[in-house]
């Protein structure tokens, strides 16, 4: 409970942002500050923000008296953190085994956490009205087009707060400019709610699987209880529109959306949707955002402001005023794992949170993850199922393309002949696609042009100095020889793990021979080669655009809007990409889906890699033939009798999913039983083995588990540090927690942990 005390011997607990398991008591002179509001206190030989968690008694502390140090300063009025977010820090603490001070820190916005003032009241801008046409002209300069765009946009809407301001388009740099400058000024006005949700946009009439979908989940609005379901709906079978209809309920009771995609990607399609269907206030968070821009948001989301909110996994420890409704769309999708320091899933906590909040949690995938569809098994998710497109759209035939028979060549600008490594009937297929106007997309999930750089003459190979992997050749495909008899003159070679770059070389460093040469396919030779073929003005008739969208090409927001954009005008072009064209993207006029190499993924040793090679494909061809127009994938492949692709493309995956289930049961693996890892990773990899030996070492004589350790990463050596992995599976979720509990922080504390950085990975999505 919060309170006003002038009890001068009561300490404060404050939770620091610091790795350890334990809080911090401090001394208050004068008002005790309240439960929930952030101050300043010293620690070591510098201060920090913290956040007030309790009140305790001098007796009770564990510090001595004459150790307490006494707080700096107060900086909130009241508390901006309720007994909900602690609820959810300390669930997220014990059940990943993380600090607590260090876990609420994950969960703060950056500026939050250094302290500005998140007053509820909220700044509005407007006009003055002594400002008129003469009055502009004269302050700002007939040049300044942005400035006078931004201006206008804020006359056009009056009383309009920043963060509605910055969706428009309002720079900051002008805001203060016209502050500065007398042409708008700033009012503060009680937080009060925004205007009630209108439809823009007529709803689409439901199929009986959507209605019956739909209910399960208004049950639950109704109600006014948590219910977790999974939406397992195939490709365009209309999860989107069971969505807005869910939407509908809940913003008509004036509550909250939250709608969770895995990457930034495809957040402007969503708001091009909800903004369609729906007048309201939508608001994007994503990584991609500055701290200012996730300040406006995490405000704007906690005094209800933000009616739709679409966002990546960190937007789950957003302070929502009034949430009504979960939506994870590609709920199957790894990115809602976090991948280092709080190794949180996004799926699992939006289940908790829809506990805490008493709301229905939406998980809506077409692939569902083998974890998930065990939950479902055991009644923890409700599973309703879309077995059928929706509208006249109808499912994409697959074709398997058989690469031994042969491939297309080309000859180059250098004139030599190059394998296009696609078949006669791969390109036969995207040029009759072309020609009848619709849209191809290529699918190879590696970007940059090959993954291996070598000397023909004494086989060095293009290796990084910080990694245990090989640097990727980066080229421009159309960079001008300055001779004719020239090479192409790749750009670079790249380390895709640690970022390491270097010029490529044009003589072998091990012999000096110039006969260096590459092998594999990225995205770039495809690109390079479908150009020739499809887009080159002097031997094309007649051209047509391609495409390229990999990590290399397309960053940020703004290069995802134009992409949309263009795309979206329908005209006939091949889109060239990696697993970001695999996520729930919608493009109408795609009709034709090639799926370049479909081998690698079945023939890795990660015992998840079916299954991941499985969602990839279907995820992929679930692109083509969305709009009523009939849909093919080719699929080239080395292996066209490989079981397990016959199966899928035959069967479908949920049948291919439940016989892979049917064997992770017979080998005792997750989700039949439950995994830690634990991560070692040292400047030298005989520290790092012996941090993982005495890891396993500590674990009590009688543990009823399996553990495999020491074991090497998967990359042994990144970034010039190595890594060393400890496995550890049981049967039993709660005994596995329990030992966890007091295990991990004595491994923390052994000898052998000294300058080693130790980490916890619950329940892992790879090792």
């Amino acid at each position: 409970m919060s309170c006003f005390c002038k009890d001068d011997t009561m300490l404060i607990q404050v939770a620091l942002p610091v790795p350890l398991y334990r809080l911090f008591d401090y001394r208050v002179i004068g008002v005790l500050p309240k439960v929930g509001v952030r101050v300043k206190v010293p620690f070591s030989h510098q201060e920090l923000i913290g956040i007030v968690v309790g009140h305790v008694h001098p007796n009770d502390s564990d510090v001595p008296q004459n150790k307490l140090k006494s707080l700096i300063d107060v900086i909130d009025d009241e508390p901006i953190f309720d007994e909900y977010f602690f609820k959810l820090a300390r669930w997220l603490s014990s059940y990943y085994h993380h600090p607590f001070g260090d876990t609420m820190a994950v969960m703060l916005p950056t500026l939050i956490k250094a302290g500005v003032d998140v007053s509820d009241d909220i700044r509005r801008y407007r006009v003055p009205a002594h400002v008129d046409d003469d009055f502009v002209k004269n302050v700002l300069s007939k040049t300044a087009k942005k400035q006078h765009a931004n201006f206008a946009i804020i006359r056009d809407n009056p009383n309009a707060t920043k963060y509605t301001l910055h969706m428009l388009g309002v720079t900051e740099k002008n805001l203060a400019l016209f502050a500065q400058k007398g042409l708008i000024e700033c009012h503060t006005t009680p937080n009060t709610p925004p205007p009630q949700v209108q439809m823009a946009q007529e709803p689409l009439t439901l199929n009986d699987e959507q209605r019956s979908a739909l209910m399960q989940i208004s049950q639950s609005i109704h109600d006014g209880c948590y219910r977790g379901i999974l939406l397992n709906g195939i490709t365009g079978s209309g999860k989107t529109e069971v969505y807005l209809h869910a939407m509908e309920q809940v913003l008509a009771q004036g509550r909250q959306v939250l709608i969770m995609v895995p990457e930034i990607g495809l957040t402007p399609q969503n708001r091009t949707r909800f903004l369609a269907r729906f007048r309201a206030n939508v608001v994007v968070l994503h990584s991609a955002l500055n701290d200012k821009e996730r300040l406006l948001g995490w405000q704007a989301c906690r005094q209800g402001q933000a009616q739709i909110i679409i966002a990546t996994r960190s937007a789950l420890f957003y302070p929502f005023a009034n949430l009504g409704l979960i939506i994870v769309d590609e709920a199957h999708d790894t990115s809602f794992k976090q991948q280092d320091h709080l190794r949180y899933h996004a799926c699992d906590v939006a289940l908790y949170v829809g506990v805490l909040k008493q709301i229905p949690v939406v998980l809506g995938t077409a692939t569902p993850s083998l974890e998930q569809i065990k939950l479902s098994h055991d009644n923890k998710l409700y599973e309703c199922k879309l077995t059928k497109r929706a509208g006249n759209a109808t499912p994409p035939t697959f074709d398997l393309v058989d690469m031994r028979v042969g491939t297309l060549w080309q000859t180059d600008m250098a004139g030599e002949s190059r394998d296009t490594k696609l078949s006669h009937q791969t390109v036969q297929a995207v040029r009759d696609a072309l020609e009848r106007g619709e849209q191809v997309l290529m699918f190879l999930n590696r970007r940059g042009y090959a993954p291996i750089l070598l000397c023909g003459a004494c086989g060095w190979q293009a290796d990084c100095v910080r990694c245990s992997s090989h640097l990727t050749l980066h080229k421009n495909p159309f960079k001008k020889a300055h001779h004719a008899n020239e090479q192409y003159l790749y750009d670079y070679l790249k380390c895709h793990h640690c970022g390491y770059q270097v010029v490529t070389p044009k003589i072998c460093p091990g012999c000096h021979s110039p006969n260096l040469v590459h092998l594999g396919q990225g995205t770039g030779q495809l690109y390079e080669r479908l150009h020739g073929i499809f887009a080159n003005p002097q031997t094309v008739q007649t051209p047509y655009p391609i495409v390229k969208i990999d990590r290399d090409t397309v960053r940020g927001q703004r290069a995802w809007d134009k992409l949309y954009e263009r795309v979206s005008t329908g005209e006939p072009m091949i889109l060239v990409g990696t697993q970001m064209l695999a996520k729930g993207h919608h493009f109408p006029n795609v009709t034709l889906v090639v799926i370049v190499n479909a081998d690698g993924g079945f023939l890795s040793p990660d015992f998840r890699s079916p299954e991941r090679t499985a969602q990839m494909i279907m995820q992929v061809a679930g692109r083509a033939g969305r709009a009523g127009r009939a849909g093919k994938v080719l699929i080239q492949t080395l292996n066209p009798d490989n079981p397990l692709l016959l199966d899928l493309i035959r069967q479908g995956y949920d049948k291919f999913a439940h016989d892979l289930l049917a064997e992770r049961c017979e080998l005792g693996l997750p989700p039949y039983s439950h995994a830690v890892l634990i991560r070692a990773d040292g400047n030298r990899l005989d520290a790092a083995k012996n941090a993982i030996i005495g890891a396993k070492n500590h674990l009590p004589n009688a543990h009823p588990f399996a553990v495999l350790a020491p074991i090497d990463a998967p990359m042994v050596k990144k970034n010039n540090r190595f890594h060393v992995q400890m496995l550890i599976l049981a049967k039993e979720r709660k005994a596995l927690h329990d030992v966890l509990s007091w295990w991990w922080q004595g491994v923390l504390a052994l000898p052998s942990s000294r300058g080693v950085k130790m980490t916890i990975d619950i329940d892992p999505v790879g090792w």
